[in-house]
Parts: C-alpha cells; sequence; structure tokens
C-alpha cells in the first residue's frame, strides 16, 4: 500500500513538472497549412480590428501567418513602429525565447501578387528568407514601391492578409515615436514589454489575435 502510494505521488510530482516545462512553441506547427481563406480579430488597446486572409496570394507566408495566430504568437504584443500615412508594424514577442523560436525556421521568399494598397498587411523583411514574425499594415496606397523595392536581391513586399474592418482602429495607433524604435529592435526583443511600457509608455498594443472563420 505503502509502495502505490510513493509511486502516485512520483507520477503526480512528474506530470506537474511536465505542465511547468511545456513549450509555448513547437516545431510541429511550422507545418500546418492554412485553409485557402480565413478571417481573424485582433484586439488592441485602441478597439478590434479584422483581417482577411488567401492562400494565393502567398501560400508560404500565409501559411505561417495562419500558424502565429492559430498559436497565439500575438498575445501582449506592441505595436512598436507607426509611421504616419506610411505603416503600422508589430510582430516582436514580449518572451524572446518564444519570438527566437519561430524565428530560427524560415519562410522561403516569394513573389508579390497582391498590390500593398490600404489597409494591406505583409511580412517585414531585410533580405533573403527573413520574413518571420513582424507585420506591417499599410495605412496608405504605397504600392508600386513596396511591391517593386528591391534590397538584397529580394524584390517587394508580399502581402498576406488585407483588414476588412475596423480600419479606423488601425489609424489611430500612437504614431508619436514614428521611427524612433526602429533601431532599437534588439532591445525590445532582449527586455521585451518591461521596457517598452518604461521608456514608451504611450504605445498601443495587441492584446490578442484569434481565427474566427475558416473556408
Amino acid at each position: 500500500m505503502q509502495e502505490v502510494k510513493y509511486r502516485n505521488l512520483i507520477i503526480g510530482v512528474l506530470f506537474l513538472i511536465m505542465l511547468s516545462c511545456k513549450s509555448n512553441f513547437k516545431l510541429k506547427w511550422t507545418n500546418e497549412k492554412a485553409p485557402e481563406y480565413f478571417t481573424a480579430k485582433f484586439e488592441t488597446t485602441k478597439g478590434d480590428f479584422e483581417i482577411e486572409s488567401r492562400r494565393e496570394w502567398s501560400p508560404v507566408a500565409v501559411d505561417r501567418l495562419y500558424q502565429l495566430i492559430e498559436h497565439g504568437f500575438y498575445t501582449d504584443i506592441a505595436i512598436f513602429r507607426v509611421l504616419p500615412d506610411y505603416v503600422a508594424q508589430f510582430g516582436i514577442h514580449n518572451d524572446s525565447t518564444i519570438a527566437s523560436s519561430w524565428n530560427r525556421v524560415k519562410i522561403k521568399d516569394e513573389p508579390v501578387l497582391k498590390p500593398n494598397t490600404q489597409g494591406a498587411v505583409s511580412f517585414a523583411r531585410g533580405g533573403p528568407e527573413t520574413r518571420g514574425t513582424q507585420l506591417f499594415i499599410n495605412l496608405k496606397d504605397n504600392s508600386p514601391r513596396l511591391d517593386t523595392i528591391s534590397f538584397m536581391d529580394v524584390k517587394g513586399f508580399p502581402v498576406v492578409a488585407q483588414v476588412i474592418s475596423g480600419f479606423d482602429v488601425v489609424e489611430s495607433f500612437y504614431d508619436g515615436y514614428e521611427a524612433e524604435l526602429d533601431n532599437k529592435q534588439d532591445t525590445i526583443f532582449a527586455q521585451g514589454n518591461t521596457y517598452l511600457k518604461k521608456n514608451y509608455p504611450k504605445l498601443d498594443y495587441i492584446h490578442k489575435a484569434y481565427i474566427t472563420k475558416e473556408e
């Protein structure tokens, strides 16, 4: 009887250890395929906005967008770069371990098939196969510039989604810091929201994002 109790105690302790070590990232998530069409809602400090996404626009990147939203990446995420009448950018996770886990799994480059018009959403990138977790929303029609601009032999920014409601919310994100945080992304990555809320208290945040419809 004592042996049974001891064994059950050990099992219980191991179970708790497993729970405490449960990862917020699983490599198998990066192999998931998005539906041909889905919508998602983003709840923010200024209100909600909704996007639609079609896999045909940028299949590999739309898969990644779906994976990120489906597995809760965009939770408590700062909208840290808002350039008036240009773009609003976000996608650095508060937990650097989660951020680096996703960014280690590269996605291949693709051509621009849908223009970067007002409300279009694209992954930011800085060279070949650098699209990871950061997204920007076009605050105006930025085509053809963002469709054709070339850097390190990579052309344009493939669109992965389109804002279909709540664009007024997107337009209201705080833009007073403009590009001030461009060269501080490493610090954001390392120190997360603690750094941002102390030094840039007016930033807006995405509370959470989730899939609302799949077809």
